[in-house]
């Protein structure tokens, strides 16, 4: 009887591994009351606002990223275009949303208290007529920074005309420090970059020099900590070796105000993201009393 009941709760214990583990990963999607904070008060007393990219939820639909963002106390998002918006509306994410959709994802948006705040990375259209098209979209959607790698001539145009950033992504082989830099040379305030400090890493740029090389012209973040530099990938801000608290002290410093969006591109948690929300805020309010002194 005893190796019976001996055999049978090892059979359960296997089982309810492989159910956890392998199928639904249901204990790293539902974050620890202590990682459920409401916002991220103290980072937004420095003009800081905490997002999640929704390409971090690419697996699932743009209302399920919007869940996933309110259970964890997030409060913005910035979407990303092509992300299907919900298992009943075909439409995706872009200016090719009917109507309808733009009030149903509105209406989402505000049941859940997430506001819509960026979309990208995206292209421009190449023509003014078209770009035209996409600015009447995105302000109707309320959004105050498309994030991209495009740079047509009039787009610092549109962005004066519309009241919207573009913020100038830089993936590891494109817009580097320095080439943002060039691209913004004459330009608004309007324009500057979307720093993504986890493909700086990827290119062994060190972000807190990224930001330094960027001083006055960053409009909003990707950010990201990794393991390593170069083949690295992402873990909860704070742990990896990106240096993040000396970046955000530098950013304070150089009195950036703006949007950060945790981007996850690695086997994300919601537990992991909201690790990286409670760094955020507690290294804004640690940089704030140091501030103080």
């Amino acid at each position: 009887m005893r190796n019976r009941r001996l055999a049978m709760g090892v059979l359960i214990a296997t089982a309810s591994w492989f159910f956890s583990a392998v199928i639904g990963r249901g204990a790293q999607e539902v974050p620890g009351p202590e990682f459920q904070a409401a916002g991220s008060p103290d980072a937004e007393k420095l003009g800081w606002r905490l997002a999640t990219q929704a390409w971090t939820f690419n697996g699932v639909t743009f209302f399920d990223a919007i869940d996933k963002t309110a259970a964890i106390g997030i409060k913005y998002i910035e979407a990303f275009p092509g992300q299907k918006v919900s298992k009943d509306i075909a439409d995706k994410m872009g200016p090719a949303m009917k109507a309808e959709t733009i009030e149903a994802v509105k209406a989402k948006l505000k049941d859940k208290g997430v506001t819509l705040v960026n979309f990208g990375v995206t292209g421009i259209p190449g023509t003014e007529a078209d770009a035209r098209k996409f600015f009447d979209w995105a302000k109707a959607m309320g959004i105050e920074t498309i994030v991209t790698e495009s740079n047509p001539d009039f787009l610092d145009k549109l962005c004066n005309e519309y009241g919207i950033n573009a913020a100038l992504h830089n993936h590891p082989y494109s817009w580097p420090p320095e080439k943002v830099l060039a691209a913004c040379k004459g330009k608004s305030s309007r324009m500057g970059a979307c720093a993504d400090t986890g493909h700086w890493m990827r290119k062994k740029i060190k972000p807190l020099d990224g930001v330094k090389t960027l001083k006055g012209k960053i409009v909003s973040f990707h950010l990201k900590d990794l393991n390593k530099f170069g083949n690295g990938h992402d873990v909860p801000w704070g742990t990896g070796e990106g240096d993040l608290k000396a970046v955000l002290s530098e950013l304070h410093a150089q009195g950036f105000k703006g949007v950060f969006s945790i981007e996850y591109e690695y086997k994300y948690s919601l537990a992991d993201l909201a690790k990286c929300a409670a760094f955020f805020n507690d290294t804004a309010k640690a940089i704030a009393a140091e501030q103080g002194k």
